[in-house]
């Protein structure tokens, strides 16, 4: 299933986190890590020192790689590497058109210190065509997969996002498990018999066009983020798989924003997919 999986590097834990994961579907597929570490240029890195000016970017980075490097042959894992000037945003998302698959790390916080999600993570997900892993520094998996979950609301991102993690479950040997959401905040306490069976309707028309993959449905009235972690949590997944959009409006509210909520706070990794958008 993946060839070359892309890993974006930095001396943060967070990054080591991903590294582990990386690592592990690299070895399971027989697939070349491309670990790259981005010396951004964005940030003065210039100092002098003994005469010659050194670039503490470079230089940091050429220590990270090293590590990394280390870390994955001794998985058995073949590496290359690359170390690039310039920005991290665009860097990463240019090295990700050559790639199977992309997973970074996050950390999950936001303002200065959350550079990773807010700034790069999120630009990449949102910008690559390229399936895109990110994992919490407190997420936990399994892998090969065995359950994983597909919060679904019939938009066409939450439809890719679903042909992804079949073709997951069924590379894996894992059991999907089909989330449909009925959002309080949406339907309100009368509202929400109706929505149940709208969001049954479209988990079984779903499951219809699925083969030779088990799957299980289940439906769940609440707040969107917080039932998603619940479910995830309850059903013991291992990876949440979701589009990077879904539908707008009065009772299509699954997807989009909530995607960007899910990856801060998941308990476990999380897949998406998505297409180019506006910045």
């Amino acid at each position: 299933m993946y060839d070359r999986v892309l890993v974006p590097v930095d001396d943060r834990e967070p990054s080591s986190v991903a590294l582990t994961y990386a690592i592990e579907v690299a070895a399971a597929h027989d697939a070349t890590a491309h670990l790259l570490y981005v010396a951004d240029t964005n940030k003065p890195s210039q100092v002098q020192y003994q005469g010659a000016v050194l670039d503490i970017l470079e230089q940091e980075g050429e220590e990270v790689l090293a590590d990394a490097s280390e870390r994955a042959t001794n998985a058995g894992v073949t590496v290359d590497d690359e170390l690039v000037q310039g920005d991290p945003h665009h860097e990463i998302v240019a090295a990700s058109e050559g790639a199977d698959l992309v997973v970074m790390g996050t950390h999950g916080r936001s303002g200065i210190d959350g550079y990773l999600l807010g700034s790069v993570t999120e630009h990449v997900v949102r910008k690559t065509e390229t399936p895109v892993v990110t994992v919490r520094e407190e997420a936990t998996w399994t892998y090969p997969h065995e359950r994983v979950l597909v919060p679904f609301d019939g938009s066409p991102h939450a439809r890719d996002a679903l042909e992804l993690a079949t073709t997951v479950a069924a590379d894996t040997g894992a059991t999907l498990h089909l989330l449909g959401v009925v959002d309080e905040p949406t339907f309100g306490a009368f509202g929400s018999s109706t929505g149940d069976e709208d969001a049954r309707e479209l988990l079984d028309a779903a499951m219809a066009d699925i083969d030779d993959v088990p799957v299980e449905t289940v439906v769940e009235s609440g707040a969107v983020l917080e039932t998603i972690r619940a479910v995830a949590t309850d059903a013991g997944a291992d990876l949440i798989v979701m589009g990077t959009h879904g539908r707008q409006g009065v009772n299509e509210r699954l997807l989009g924003s909530t995607t960007d909520r899910v990856l801060r706070s998941a308990p476990v990794p999380v897949l998406t997919i998505g297409s180019q958008t506006e910045d």
